[in-house]
């Protein structure tokens, strides 16, 4: 059985009108949809062929249908060909959005996974660019009560890291001098391969009898350095998916997904060089029907790149989201550059 144009359209419309009412559409509502230009008792065929075609759901006897998992894959892949297009509007709001956005890497992709997710009402995962040329350049060290520094590590790329070292005995402004001082010569712009037990052992041998009290502060500091060039990953906007009775079911496997760092870059890796949707029937490794990711890869400049996706049900409003992601992507790619949103003029 061919899809013909008219297939085509009542498919694009139950999408449309499911995604709007989260109701099984009734060829009653789809005939109003179409202004009366379509009876009822057409509709009503070109449903049971869409049905037949596995491209629609009845979930019940009586009920009107729903896209299937194989309707929205169909309509994602043949009927969204020309991507929507963001409104000028759209564009000025989300300008505005970045503007106020702190432009360290780490706090600008956790700022912009907050604000799509705000903006949209979904779920939204962001990931920091993988780079193995970011070295740590500078540590800082900052006394946060009696016993505990916290440690700041500013990379060549101009982000902050920090990791809360705790000490089993206070320590004094001046040690925290010293140990700055050594850290700085020491471990500045080396790599993890580069930290070895003879290195270890010289900087203890420099902090003499209070390098025992101030170890956990080198061992934070070598930790940042180790971590330096791996990706973050920031996850914004989970209550959103509370909002969604269709994803109480997938909502555990789904969180303990992105719980992982591995597991979770590979769950939103778009599979596709621009944007890509995965439903979440696709999952092969733990299926979560109902549940829908909307993937876009960004470029930071010197050829690295992260990802940023929404997270949603399958009955997200495609015709928004798609675009927006669109644009809130490049603007990341470019505030990742050291690209500034300019005011208007």
């Amino acid at each position: 059985m061919a899809m013909d144009d008219r297939k085509q359209r009542v498919l694009t419309a139950i999408v449309s009108l499911y995604s709007n009412g989260g109701e099984p559409v009734g060829s009653t509502l789809l005939s109003r949809y179409f202004d009366m230009a379509v009876s009822s008792a057409t509709l009503r065929n070109e449903m049971a062929a869409l049905t037949k075609l596995g491209l629609l759901e009845q979930p019940h006897t009586s009920a009107g249908r729903v896209p299937s998992a194989k309707g929205y894959r169909y309509y994602l892949d043949c009927l969204l060909e020309q991507q929507p297009v963001l409104e000028r509007q759209d564009k000025a709001l989300i300008d505005g959005i970045f503007r106020e956005l702190d432009y360290d890497p780490d706090q600008l992709a956790d700022g912009a996974a907050k604000a799509l997710a705000d903006l949209l009402g979904y779920a939204v995962v962001v990931t920091t660019p993988r780079s193995d040329d970011v070295r740590i350049a500078h540590y800082e060290l900052i006394q946060v009560g009696r016993s505990n520094v916290a440690v700041l590590a500013v990379t060549n790329a101009g982000g902050v890291r920090t990791r809360v070292a705790r000490l089993d005995t206070p320590v004094d402004l001046t040690q925290l001098q010293k140990l700055s001082g050594v850290l700085g010569r020491r471990l500045a712009f080396l790599t993890g391969a580069d930290v070895t037990s003879a290195l270890l052992a010289g900087i203890a041998a420099e902090l003499g009898s209070a390098g025992r009290n101030l170890w956990p502060i080198v061992n934070a500091a070598v930790t940042l350095l180790q971590e330096a060039k791996k990706p973050r990953i920031f996850f914004e906007g989970q209550r959103y998916l509370l909002h969604w009775p269709e994803l109480a079911s997938c909502l555990p496997q789904l969180l303990d997904t992105l719980a992982d760092n591995t597991t979770a870059r590979a769950f939103i890796r778009p599979t596709a060089s621009g944007m890509s949707v995965r439903l979440g029937d696709d999952w092969e490794q733990c299926p979560m029907p109902g549940l829908a990711v909307a993937s876009r890869r960004y470029l930071a400049g010197g050829g690295q790149t992260g990802v940023m996706a929404v997270i949603g049900p399958t009955r997200m409003d495609y015709q928004r989201i798609l675009p927006t992601l669109e644009y809130f992507s490049a603007l990341l790619g470019e505030g990742m550059s050291g690209q500034h949103i300019q005011e208007d003029d």
